[in-house]
């Protein structure tokens, strides 16, 4: 089998009953797939079952464009929630910045090695500095300045844009702006943002040094969906590093910046490898 054969990928979420992964494996047996991956997982606090599972679709009898049609009647009969994608789909991003660079340049360079199965159709920000990093990868940068008084009317023109380029996914890769409801609702779990996790001890445009007057032994960096809670939405990924009193505040700074780019990174591959299922609000990565 090639590595490179049309996977269907298939997401799924229902109550837990007896005989769910019989139902679903055979399927896909009796339509000639070949199962690749299989994991599923049942929550003893609510009593759902939740499943990613991967086939192959090489001798499939069903095409791929008919393949939902064909699950429905089962997700039905099993009252679930369900997501069904195929690994030649291709998810387009739009990337929110600001002025910090090293979230955008670690997604350019992995999407120069192939990493992400995402296409760059455009670059938003509210400050032109990073419209020559944007440039030099042929990527269209549009600029909205935001404050205040314009910042509905801005993102509405943001809106119209992200629906010009079909946009499903939003990355803010360090986008120092609180999107609005309107936007958000727009996007339900398609849009991502990475920060640092001195929240809620540490508040305000300076959090490093914050962390360092106090002393922090610990600094991390989150991933989550956004919502309109502000910094509340389902977490993806995260992850620490430790600090000591040989590191001064630049050494801080560097570190939660390597974090926040690892964590970005793999967020990224969780989402468009179709890897993560909600449970209320929290995740659960199948990886």
């Amino acid at each position: 089998m090639s590595q490179d054969c049309l996977k269907a990928i298939l997401l799924l979420s229902c109550p837990d009953q007896v005989g769910l992964v019989s139902r679903i494996s055979h399927f896909i047996f009796e339509k000639g797939g070949n199962i690749l991956d299989l994991d599923e997982h049942v929550d003893p606090n609510n009593g759902n079952f939740y499943i990613r599972i991967t086939w192959d679709m090489s001798h499939f009898q069903i095409p791929q464009t008919e393949v939902k049609e064909a699950f429905a009647p089962i997700a039905k009969e099993l009252n679930a929630t369900w997501q069904l994608h195929f690994s030649n789909e291709i998810y387009n991003v739009a990337i929110f910045v600001s002025k910090y660079d090293h979230c955008l340049q670690e997604i350019l360079w992995r999407c120069e090695l192939g990493e992400f199965a995402i296409n760059i159709a455009l670059i938003i920000s509210n400050h032109s500095d990073l419209k020559p990093l944007a440039e030099r990868y042929q990527i269209p940068f549009y600029v909205f300045p935001i404050t205040k008084e314009n910042k509905l009317e801005q993102e509405e023109q943001e809106l119209e844009l992200l629906e010009r380029y079909n946009i499903d996914t939003i990355i803010l890769a360090r986008y120092m702006q609180i999107l609005s409801p309107q936007l958000v609702h727009a996007f339900p779990n398609q849009i991502i943002n990475i920060h640092h996790s001195f929240l809620p001890a540490f508040v305000g445009k300076k959090p490093y040094s914050q962390a360092f007057e106090r002393g922090v032994k610990i600094i991390g960096a989150t991933a989550h969906y956004v919502t309109k809670e502000l910094d509340e939405g389902p977490i993806i990924e995260q992850d620490i590093t430790r600090v000591s009193h040989r590191d001064n505040l630049k050494d801080l700074i560097r570190k939660g910046r390597d974090l926040e780019r690892l964590v970005l990174a793999r967020s990224i591959a969780y989402h468009t490898e179709n890897r993560i299922l909600l449970n209320g609000n929290k995740t659960l990565i199948f990886n």
